[in-house]
């Protein structure tokens, strides 16, 4: 039956609309090509597509085994010792899985222990939160001379912070058995939380902080799907007591309907494409919505085909872009450099760096399209769907997003958010909208009611704690402190029209 509704979809989506044809644009990208072309962008060039070892077995023994370290390049740090520091990495040998482990950093407050543990995903999918590491607000940045320098903004400054390789295969993490690629959030989330699990066990000293999950982009799917997990844990009993206090998604993908129907509004209203333009891409809309639908919350041919109509939208826009940056409209790439993160792949496969990690003859895999690709059934899932659960018992949802980013841009996370259902919409959306202020200066517009809060930063693209590293610090300690409100303002309107 599906696949007579994939065809049906096809079939409607070649055919004539009205006087016009709309079809797939010329340089539409398959999932292979673009996940390639993500890579290219960010001047990543990973050997291998993912780290799947054949026929190398996980070896016996703990289930977590970690190292304090030092990086050897870590400026400005001699004299301190790995004790000082606390920096740890390690791997985590996946409870349920067949031979998968779970490469992680783990950085120690630089404030205090008692700080809240935050861990923070990267999205992609499939690309590691080492680019968050170096490139966004971890303890550290990297020199051209790809020596280590501080980060004054390093969200080690307000917490204890988690980054790990995840899905598995992607960063450091690896697997001998491609059994262990994951395919939904049902294998992501279960994985995380058989980590946390491991890692609490391991640092019992910081069972009882107060914990946070955060993290960018694809995240926006992994985020919503894990806090529902270890909130399920937590209430069933199931190990250890994870402290939960609140979940936050920085220019994510969570609710695909209403966010690829704000697509062509935000690009109209950023000059990006014309009214004629607007009307005619617009035209794929109703078919993408309906393909969404049918994806719901399970199936796999149809969650293909509601990706393949649906990016067609964006490709369409993209066509019309020409060389600017999805990322940062403000930008433009220069052939296929938007960002240069070259020199994490240089650093991280220096000897004397895996000497220090303990990674030892493992490659490290920036991005995956190979992990890429295994999650394209899952991409048109709503994530949004287990959230109001989580608002009503409590849990904070802090939703952020850059007003410069194009690919999952503000006004798309305003409406899914405003759009939710729950037992506080209604005070939400009558909320007042205030300025979020950083050293007297408004660094973006807040809205708040309950657990849920809603913030467009000024003057950042997708990736807000590497443009706005400041006011992302700030957002942080706020939000984790439970004061992230400021005073009122004249904003403009954050709903928009849903």
């Amino acid at each position: 039956m599906k696949n007579l509704v994939f065809l049906s979809l096809l079939l409607l989506f070649l055919s004539p609309l009205s006087s016009a044809t709309l079809r797939l644009p010329s340089n539409a990208k398959f999932p292979a090509t673009q996940a390639e072309k993500l890579i290219r962008e960010l001047n990543l060039f990973p050997k291998d597509s993912i780290n799947i070892i054949d026929g190398v077995a996980a070896p016996a023994g703990p289930r977590i085994v970690e190292k304090r370290f030092k990086f050897p390049n870590l400026a400005d740090s001699s004299g301190v010792s790995v004790e000082d520091l606390g920096h740890h990495a390690g791997y985590y040998q996946i409870e349920h899985s067949h031979a998968a482990k779970m490469f992680y950093f783990f950085f120690e407050s630089r404030n205090s222990k008692e700080d809240p543990v935050v861990i923070w995903l990267t999205g992609g999918p499939g690309c590691s939160s080492e680019l968050a590491l170096f490139y966004e607000n971890g303890p550290f940045k990297i020199a051209n001379n790809l020596s280590l320098v501080w980060n004054e903004y390093g969200w080690d400054k307000a917490s204890n912070l988690l980054y790990v390789d995840q899905p598995i295969g992607t960063g450091f993490s690896y697997s001998s058995d491609r059994r262990d690629i994951r395919h939904n959030e049902n294998g992501v989330s279960n994985d995380l939380y058989d980590f946390l699990q491991a890692f609490f066990a391991e640092h019992p000293e910081f069972v009882k902080n107060d914990f946070f999950i955060t993290g960018e982009s694809y995240a926006g799917h992994y985020i919503p799907a894990f806090a529902a997990r270890v909130h399920q844990g937590n209430k069933a009993k199931e190990g250890t007591h994870i402290n939960l206090k609140g979940f936050a998604i920085g220019n994510g993908l969570t609710n695909p309907e209403i966010q690829y129907r704000a697509y062509t509004d935000y690009a109209l209203d950023m000059g990006i494409i014309k009214k004629s333009d607007y009307q005619h891409i617009n035209k794929v809309l109703p078919l993408c919505e309906a393909a969404i639908k049918l994806c719901g919350t399970d199936g796999t041919i149809s969650c293909m085909a509601s990706y393949f109509v649906c990016n067609t939208v964006f490709s369409a826009i993209m066509v019309l872009a020409g060389d600017t940056n999805y990322y940062d409209i403000r930008k433009k790439c220069e052939g296929s450099l938007c960002y240069d993160f070259s020199n994490m792949e240089k650093l991280l496969n220096q000897k004397s760096v895996r000497h220090a990690l303990g990674v030892g003859d493992i490659d490290f895999v920036s991005c995956s399209p190979t992990v890429y690709q295994a999650m394209l059934v899952d991409w048109m899932r709503n994530l949004e769907a287990g959230i109001p659960a989580l608002l009503e018992d409590g849990i904070q949802l802090l939703v952020y997003a850059g007003e410069y980013d194009l690919i999952c841009n503000w006004l798309g996370n305003s409406r899914w958010v405003h759009a939710m259902e729950w037992d506080g919409q209604k005070d939400f959306v009558g909320s007042a909208e205030v300025p979020f202020e950083v050293d007297g200066s408004e660094a973006g517009i807040l809205k708040s009611q309950g657990p849920l809060s809603f913030l467009k930063v000024h003057d950042a693209g997708h990736m807000v704690p590497m443009d706005q590293p400041k006011a992302a610090l700030e957002m942080l300690k706020r939000w984790t402190e439970g004061s992230l409100s400021g005073s009122r303002a004249e904003p403009e309107n954050l709903a928009a029209s849903i």
